[in-house]
């Protein structure tokens, strides 16, 4: 990668990398991976594990001071106590599509600096893609800068989506919303993978994206992509604060606030007013709320 790459997010690289390189060797013998459930629908492979491992040894070998935040192995400190640094990893988002054998999973890696997101990293290793940003200096794919798409009316927009698939998930209010979406884009699509999905948004491939019940390590990287390629993420009512609340929405500004205007209702954090129109609206183009 170039030198003139933020040093933390060359390492972050470096480990995307190698927790790739283990995926893909697994991914040539899927039927030989070990695999559980944690709950329903929610597996876990020796891969994930393996891939986590491998990226936490590179940040820490490097930065031994800094704090992990990850899905397999969960929260801990740095080596000296409570650091300003903390890695949010998620080795394998995606796993049930690697699983099938379906390539479209990734490794995402985001640094967080004193409660802000600072660099992040998004790397497919099927297609051998790898989005990056440092905050303050843009959003590539390959070393191409990425940008939002420029698309400003919802009814040309494609976007992209994350079906609900544990058993206490909403699936009520997840229909209501699609109900909402579907009529007024160009179609709506369900790859897999929350992280890519917001990669994807960043580069332009996809105009919005949404979702219920993500975590932070499903969306942190995937968040400063957007922003920095000039897009919005937040929850569902348009609150940057989002990371913890299992809603992300994202997209360029003025589709994000088409969106947020058409399933902010929805949201548990929307007001009363608000939440008292859901079932009300009626079926008119998007478009012309904003």
């Amino acid at each position: 990668m170039s030198s003139n790459l933020h040093p933390m997010l060359n390492v972050a690289i470096k480990a995307a990398r190698t927790a790739g390189t283990i995926i893909n060797r697994a991914a040539l013998d899927i039927e030989s991976v070990r695999v559980s459930a944690k709950q329903t629908n929610d597996f876990v492979t020796e891969v994930d594990v393996a891939a986590e491992n491998a990226i936490i040894d590179t940040l820490l070998s490097a930065y031994p001071d800094h704090g992990i935040w990850a899905e397999e192995s969960g929260q801990r400190e740095g080596k000296f106590g409570g650091a300003d640094h903390i890695w949010i990893i998620d080795p394998l988002d995606g796993t049930t599509n690697f699983i099938h054998g379906l390539p479209v999973y990734c490794v995402s890696i985001a640094l967080m600096v004193k409660g802000k997101l600072d660099q992040a990293v998004i790397y497919d290793p099927s297609r051998n893609d790898l989005f990056y940003a440092s905050k303050g200096r843009g959003a590539y794919l390959n070393e191409r800068r990425i940008r939002v798409a420029k698309r400003t009316q919802l009814s040309e927009c494609l976007v992209s989506t994350g079906f609900p698939f544990r058993a206490n998930d909403a699936f009520n209010n997840y229909l209501q919303i699609l109900g909402e979406v579907m009529p007024r884009c160009a179609g709506v699509r369900r790859p897999g993978s929350a992280a890519l999905d917001l990669a994807y948004v960043a580069a332009g491939y996809t105009d919005a994206f949404f979702e219920l019940g993500l975590s932070p390590w499903d969306c942190a990287a995937g968040a400063l992509l957007v922003t920095e390629a000039g897009g919005l993420v937040g929850n569902f009512s348009g609150d940057a604060n989002f990371l913890e609340q299992k809603e992300c929405l994202a997209g360029n500004p003025r589709i994000y606030g088409q969106m947020v205007s058409l399933i902010g209702k929805h949201s548990k954090f929307a007001s009363a007013g608000d939440k008292a129109a859901v079932g009300t609206a009626t079926h008119q183009p998007a478009d012309s709320d904003v």
